[in-house]
């Protein structure tokens, strides 16, 4: 299995004005990268993904495990950048190859997309796609309130590229004495979430159960769909989740926190986790 090159967040400058309430400068400003990425399988394309270019291959390998297209990270045979595309696009365009025996279903892959979604269809038939695929997450670990008030500052230190554009969302993985495991950073917080499963997928490890995965904004549907495929049962924010979000994290058994700033935080659905 191929692991993910191991780039660095590219960072661009770009002439601005800064406008002040003294006046306006022209100055150059410093932004973030962002770029389409391919995702094919067996020579089909099955998305694009407007990302940060980082980890690509940890984006891919987490992608197909979030979103049920492979089960487990033994499913996933190896990863490269097609060999056969054109500038710029060199780095953009990913190809899978799943393990021998593994068969892929697009129509499957769309009829996943479409449930996720929620267009056209209500959240109750939504969350019930999704529980066709995993199981209801029963870890027993606990988690203090003490630990979790220090999850934002810790991963805000680690946030390298936010410090430069502050236009990068993050999601960091820490065990439950506080500790961080992964952080990724990317212009959308599911695919931080996508490359931390990807980072376990691809040296055919399982997330660590006993979990807490922070994210930085609200957590959506999305978001909790995907830690419940991998089976991450913690999901803290440092904003709110959305109605289908609280709704999916209750029917999966997961624990579900927003607001998570300073000394303080709500709590939306397994609160039998947290030492208070």
């Amino acid at each position: 299995m191929t692991l993910s090159p191991q780039r660095q967040v590219r960072v661009e400058t770009r002439a601005i004005w800064r406008v002040k309430e003294a006046g306006k400068a022209s100055e150059n400003d410093s932004v973030t990268v962002e770029e389409p990425l391919e995702i094919r399988i067996a020579g089909e394309s099955v998305v694009v993904i407007m990302r940060t270019p980082c980890h690509d291959f940890e984006l891919a390998a987490g992608f197909l495990r979030t979103e049920g297209l492979i089960d487990s990270p033994g499913q996933l045979g190896a990863i490269s950048y097609c060999t056969a595309a054109e500038p710029p696009n060199e780095e953009n365009i990913v190809e899978v190859k799943l393990a021998a025996g593994v068969e892929f279903d697009l129509q499957a892959l769309r009829r996943n997309f479409y449930a996720s979604s929620s267009c056209g269809i209500c959240g109750k038939a939504s969350i019930e796609a999704i529980a066709c695929q995993a199981p209801v997450l029963a870890g027993n670990f606990t988690i203090t309130v003490e630990t979790l008030y220090e999850l934002n500052d810790r991963m805000r230190l680690a946030q390298d590229v936010f410090e430069q554009t502050g236009s990068l969302h993050a999601a960091g993985l820490f065990d439950n004495k506080g500790e961080l495991l992964v952080l990724r950073e990317d212009v959308g917080r599911h695919n931080a979430v996508d490359k931390i499963v990807g980072y376990y997928t691809l040296r055919n490890e399982p997330v660590p159960e006993e979990s807490v995965l922070m994210v930085s904004g609200r957590t959506s549907f999305e978001i909790v769909q995907k830690a419940w495929m991998a089976g991450i049962a913690v999901i803290a924010a440092v904003s709110a989740p959305s109605s289908l979000a609280v709704d999916l994290a209750r029917e999966s058994g997961m624990t579900l926190l927003g607001f998570l700033r300073g000394r303080g935080f709500n709590a939306y659905a397994g609160e039998e986790r947290i030492i208070f």
